[in-house]
């Protein structure tokens, strides 16, 4: 058994289309360890989204292997859950039949389905809308609906693909700090994809720079900042160094 909960073997993607190929991923290689919190940012366009599909057992890599606790990861698995860029809400349903959704589909009973998704509502702090359909809310809270439909399923392992990209400074610091309190309660694993250089050392334990498109792992950091981040964390100047470095890493 591994000691990782999540490995990426020298993983390479090519789509292959009329116009040719396109490399987005190349030979990357990385580990996750169980309770961990990774990070992965990047130049746009450089196949973070792509990689964190591959993670997630989403897309079939062209060479290499993902493993999940060890075992070849070939399609999605129920202890994964995604989180997106978008929270794809149905809006003919209630924010509890929303979260409710991937639970009914896996035919779990009712009454449980109901006390997971309730749980999952409370530790999002949208108890109060379960009844609420998704046009009165707004993007954050959509996108706590789309976290809190993700933590009903129970995952060892959380993906993340800039969840909060199109929120709001102060809405995205907020969630933020609500997703590393989930974090920590829930003692999950979780990987996630994020533009923000600084919401990516405030959020992780390490941070991984993937170079520009084919992707590749150009640096890796390891944050060492206290735990739980104490208030004002960002305005230090240990967090503001890392920031710089990593923005730097990217830059080369």
């Amino acid at each position: 058994m591994s000691d990782f909960i999540l490995q990426a073997v020298a993983v390479s993607k090519t789509y292959y289309s009329a116009a040719g190929e396109l490399e987005a991923v190349a030979d990357i290689n990385l580990t996750v360890c169980p309770g961990e919190f990774l990070c992965i940012v990047g130049p746009s366009g450089c196949g973070k989204t792509t990689l964190l599909q591959l993670l997630a057992g989403l897309l079939p890599p062209t060479r290499g292997e993902v493993r999940l606790a060890g075992v070849p990861l070939t399609e999605p698995h129920p202890d994964i859950a995604v989180v997106f860029q978008k929270p794809h809400l149905m809006p003919w349903r209630t924010v509890r039949q929303n979260v409710l959704l991937p639970l009914q589909v896996a035919g779990l009973p009712t009454d449980e389905a109901d006390r997971r998704a309730a749980e999952a509502l409370s530790l999002v702090r949208l108890a109060d809308f379960a009844d609420v359909y998704p046009k009165s809310l707004s993007g954050g809270m959509e996108q706590r609906v789309a976290v809190a439909r993700a933590l009903a399923q129970h995952p060892r392992l959380l993906l993340l693909d800039e969840p909060f990209g199109a929120l709001d400074a102060l809405t995205r610091e907020r969630l933020n700090r609500r997703l590393l309190h989930i974090w920590q309660t829930r003692r999950l694993t979780a990987v996630m994809v994020t533009h923000n250089i600084r919401e990516a050392v405030y959020l992780a334990d390490r941070v991984l720079v993937l170079s520009p498109r084919p992707a590749t792992v150009s640096a890796e950091f390891s944050i060492d900042l206290p735990r739980p981040r104490p208030d004002g964390i960002e305005y230090s100047e240990a967090f503001g160094r890392l920031a710089y470095e990593i923005r730097q890493a990217i830059r080369e």
